[in-house]
């Protein structure tokens, strides 16, 4: 097999590991790492949860016999840190193996890194081939190039709509606070799945007065993001399921007297924190600035239809995940309309899902 076949073969086998991390390494990126020796796998790793040692770094410490990494190449999915964080840099800790080839997929679009790890190499004498499956590379940490090049988290909208249109049914006051639901219970896992890869979650007002929705992770193994919701004169109570302080809770407010007298109560539940906003000029931009400032890499935006629309307005939205159920409310509120790029299809039981991209979303 020509160098070039096998050189794609063994950075396929790094994605492969680095999306081992999925949900778990978060602000950081999944990176995977493979190294080869006469065309032998001796060696792999794969970061697999924040803090700990990157992948580079793993396989390098598993191979018994460290003469072999003189003859062998390297392969990884996002090039290698240059920079001391919670681990020591990756890239010194290559040239210190003696490592003569690296083969890098993609480059870090971290400030602290954007070619310093390829410089360090290259500078040691170090043969370093870049590109190779970088569009599969980039795919895969989608919400980190997102995150560091539009300072911003990655942006997903996810909502369900019955087969006429629509998002909820007519509700009357004496109805009960609990969801109605479109699709089917299969598609209610794999959502609390999607919960389990983002680090957040952000919901409106008027959907938690509603369903009163508890937004963690109960029907996926995983751990569950932040919870993140815009309430402009803090008029939900505090016993609503998502200030049940399992979970550490953003909620943004306005600058209104209507929210300060209710502050001290909100105060005392824990991983709680109230953030004041100013709605007049609209929260997308202030919502999405606090979050990047706090690492929060990626959302998920669960609704209603008014505050996924505001983001869809502004255009800031990078994928929307559209459920259309197998009913039919004749009246009710009206799903959002967007205008992306079709991006896949599926079927779960009777329900049908339908996932677009925006190649123009603003940052």
């Amino acid at each position: 097999m020509e160098k070039q076949s096998l050189d794609r073969m063994y950075m396929r086998r790094c994605l492969e590991l680095a999306a081992n991390g999925m949900g778990n390494v978060a602000p950081n990126p999944m990176v995977g790492a493979v190294i080869v020796h006469n065309n032998k796998i001796i060696a792999e790793g794969y970061h697999a949860e924040f803090g700990k040692d990157h992948a580079e770094r793993l396989a390098i410490n598993s191979v018994k016999n460290s003469e072999l990494l003189k003859e062998s190449t390297l392969y990884v999915s996002l090039e290698p840190c240059s920079h001391f964080g919670k681990t020591p840099p990756c890239a010194n800790l290559i040239v210190e193996s003696g490592i003569k080839r690296v083969v890098v997929a993609t480059r870090d679009p971290n400030p602290k890194v954007q070619g310093r790890g390829i410089d360090l190499m290259k500078n040691a004498g170090i043969e370093v081939d870049e590109g190779v499956l970088e569009a599969e590379a980039t795919e895969l940490n989608r919400r980190f190039f997102v995150y560091h090049k539009k300072k911003r988290p990655y942006v997903i909208l996810k909502w369900a709509q019955t087969l006429d249109g629509y998002i909820d049914a007519v509700r009357k006051p004496s109805d009960p606070i609990a969801p109605i639901w479109v699709t089917n219970e299969m598609s209610r896992k794999v959502v609390h799945r999607w919960r389990s890869e983002e680090q957040g979650i952000v919901i409106g007002t008027n959907t938690v007065a509603k369903d009163n929705p508890r937004l963690n992770v109960r029907s996926w193994s995983g751990r569950s993001p932040y919870r993140v919701v815009l309430d402009r004169k803090l008029r939900l109570p505090s016993s609503m399921n998502v200030y049940d302080g399992s979970v550490p809770t953003l909620v943004f407010v306005g600058n209104n007297s209507s929210a300060a007298s209710k502050r001290q109560v909100f105060a005392s539940i824990p991983g709680l924190e109230l953030l004041t906003v100013d709605f007049a000029r609209g929260v997308e931009d202030q919502v999405l600035t606090e979050l990047y400032e706090r690492g929060i890499i990626s959302i998920i935006i669960e609704g209603g239809a008014m505050l996924i629309g505001s983001f869809v307005k502004k255009n800031y939205w990078d994928e929307a995940r559209v459920f259309v159920g197998n009913k039919f409310f004749g009246d009710g509120v009206k799903a959002p309309e967007l205008s992306g790029e079709f991006y896949s299809y599926d079927e779960i039981g009777d329900s049908k899902l339908f996932t677009y991209r925006n190649k123009l979303s603003k940052g």
